[in-house]
Parts: C-alpha cells; sequence; structure tokens
C-alpha cells in the first residue's frame, strides 16, 4: 500500500541528472569474498546478488584498496590496479540489473592496516597509532610529499577504474579511522605542514582528491562518509562535521555520508536504539543542500518513513538488516 507523505519509497532527485528510486541504502559492508590479491571471485558476485535482491535505491560495493599500501584486512577488495576493472564490471552489472544505483567505496588504511597486509609500508599524516578500542596497531610512519601525491594519483585512477567498469557512484571513506579520517582528526594528524594544524589544513588533502576527481569525471556521482563525530576526546565535533560538509558540497560533492569517527564503526558505548547515529546526520542535513545518509542500526521502515517526515536525513542507509534479510527489504514485501 502507497503512502502519500514523504517515505521510504519516495525517489530522490539527486545531482548531475540522477534519481535514486526509493530512500534506502545498502552502505559498504567488508564481505572477505575477494581472492588474495583483491580481485573480485564468484562468491564477491554471489553476495552482491543476494543483497540485490533487497529493493533498494543505492548499493554501496565495500571498501575497496585503492593502493597496495592501503589494504586494511585480507581478502578486501581491491581497485588498486587495471587488471582488477573486468571482475568489477561484472559487479556493477549485477547491481544494475537489480535497479539499484551501483557505487563503490574507495578506502586507504592509512595507519589503521599492519605491514603484513600492506607490503611493509604503514603511512598515516603522522608518526601517531591510531586509536582502536581494543587493540594497540602499530605505529606508521608520517607521509611524505611523494606519499601525499601517491594518495592523490591512487584515488583518482581508482575513480578511472570505477567509471570504466560502470559505476555511477564513488564514495570516499572518510570514517571509521581509515586513512582520510585520520587526516580529518586532530588526534591523529599533528604535521606541522600546508596538511596539518587547522581544520582546514587537516582537511586538505582530502579536498584536493574531490577536486581532482570532479573535474576528471563531471557526471560521477561522488559520496563522502566522514564521522559526524569522532566520539574521543581531542577529536572532531560535530561542529567540525558540519565544516567539512559544507567545503566538500562547494567542492562538487553530490552525497555527505554521516557515520562514525576515530573510534572504528561500532556503536559509541553512549548511544542505544535504532538510529543511533542519526543525530548528527540530522544537524549536518539542516545545514547542507545536498542529501545526506543517515546510519546506525536502522532496521524497520517505520523508522526510516519517521525520520524523513522530520527531515532528520535524505537516505537511510541499512546495513544489517538487509546483510540478514534481502528479500526481506524488497518492494514486494515491505508493502511500497
Amino acid at each position: 500500500m502507497k503512502i502519500n507523505s514523504l517515505n521510504r519509497w519516495s525517489s530522490l532527485s539527486l545531482s548531475r541528472g540522477r534519481t535514486l528510486r526509493n530512500r534506502v541504502v545498502v552502505p559498504p559492508m567488508a564481505s572477505a569474498t575477494a581472492d588474495e590479491n583483491g580481485f573480485v571471485t564468484a562468491k564477491t558476485l554471489e553476495h552482491y546478488e543476494r543483497l540485490s535482491q533487497a529493493s533498494v535505491g543505492l548499493l554501496i560495493v565495500e571498501y575497496t584498496f585503492v593502493h597496495s599500501t592501503g589494504k586494511s584486512e585480507d581478502f578486501q577488495l581491491g581497485i588498486s590496479n587495471d587488471e582488477q576493472i573486468p571482475g568489477l564490471k561484472r559487479l556493477a552489472k549485477v547491481i544494475r540489473q537489480s535497479g539499484a544505483m551501483a557505487g563503490i567505496q574507495l578506502s586507504h588504511g592509512g595507519g589503521k592496516s599492519e605491514r603484513a597486509l600492506t607490503g611493509g609500508r604503514l603511512m598515516a599524516p603522522s608518526a601517531i597509532a591510531t586509536p582502536v578500542k581494543g587493540r594497540q596497531l602499530e605505529m606508521p610512519e608520517a607521509m611524505t610529499s611523494a606519499d601525499i601525491e601517491l594518495w592523490k594519483s591512487a584515488f583518482v585512477a581508482a575513480s578511472d577504474r570505477a567509471v570504466q567498469a560502470g559505476f555511477e557512484l564513488v564514495e570516499l571513506h572518510s570514517a571509521h579511522g581509515y586513512g582520510f579520517n585520520q587526516w580529518l582528526s586532530g588526534i591523529t594528524n599533528q604535521r606541522p605542514d600546508i596538511y596539518g594544524g587547522n581544520l582546514e589544513g587537516r582537511g586538505r588533502l582530502l579536498l584536493e582528491i574531490v577536486c581532482e576527481i570532479r573535474a576528471r569525471h563531471p557526471g560521477l556521482l561522488i559520496s563522502v562518509r566522514i564521522p559526524g563525530q569522532d566520539f574521543i576526546e581531542g577529536g572532531l565535533q560535530t561542529s567540525d562535521s558540519i565544516i567539512v560538509a559544507q567545503t566538500l558540497e562547494k567542492a562538487g560533492v553530490d552525497l555527505i555520508h554521516v557515520s562514525s569517527g576515530i573510534g572504528g564503526w561500532r556503536r559509541p558505548d553512549s548511544r542505544n536504539g535504532e538510529g543511533y547515529l542519526v543525530p548528527e546526520a540530522t544537524l549536518i542535513q539542516a545545514q547542507l543542500q545536498i542529501p545526506v545518509i543517515g546510519v546506525g542500526g536502522i532496521q524497520s521502515g517505520a523508522f526510516i518513513d519517521e525520520a524523513l517526515q522530520e527531515k532528520k536525513f535524505s537516505l537511510a542507509a541499512v546495513g544489517r538488516a538487509v546483510l540478514q534479510d534481502p528479500q526481506g527489504w524488497s518492494c514486494k514485501n515491505m508493502g511500497c
């Protein structure tokens, strides 16, 4: 049964002449289905074919490493060389055939990894170990100017591959303590040069890469996943994230995806219930013209409908609930 007011089945017009068929997003979720070199496997295709059974508007493929130095875990999907494009092309096709828009997240782990995965390098903005609850990570080396240029070329080349593979959107992973989050946060970025210091300096590398991708691919949708806050003392506050989001909007970003920060993706101890990261998304959405994706344990269509009507966000990311029961989120079964 259709509901006349704004709800999860309402379409959403994006910039660059694109439209999402509804307001539900499957966010990036690591599947560990790639082979040891990051190539798409039959298991990867089966996994995303299953997720595509949910009638979502946008499905964003899990975080993919843009360079070997940025690999974060075993069997992580890669977008670091041209030989990976054919498999990624098959993956994008699986998603598009379901009617969803196909997106893919681009990532560099920075210091949130280990040298055994990255070929011996462990680079970060500063030689500061990324704080992770319950673990002590290796100490990374502070990135040189050559390393910064490597990141720029790697992310731009990865965006080229995404376009060649048929993805309509790329998302730069700047949350959960991974590479760009390390650059944005004063906890992990204590550089004395133009890429450190105040928030403008700490956001410079992300902004430069966004601008290069936008200039190269004017028709490509760009999303950036940012922290609503770091949830660690001395880290990013929501007021900082609002400024970051506004700067990215001016640079041509089309979507802002609000999640958690340096502390990682797990639920903060102080938050309970469905939509536990939505408060930050709501504050950020109020300051932007572009859509914001809200996330955080969202499990029900009723929650999404109410949040949309109250203008808390423009899109809802539903991760584990879709992972557990994709068909249960199909249009047929959800009463659209």
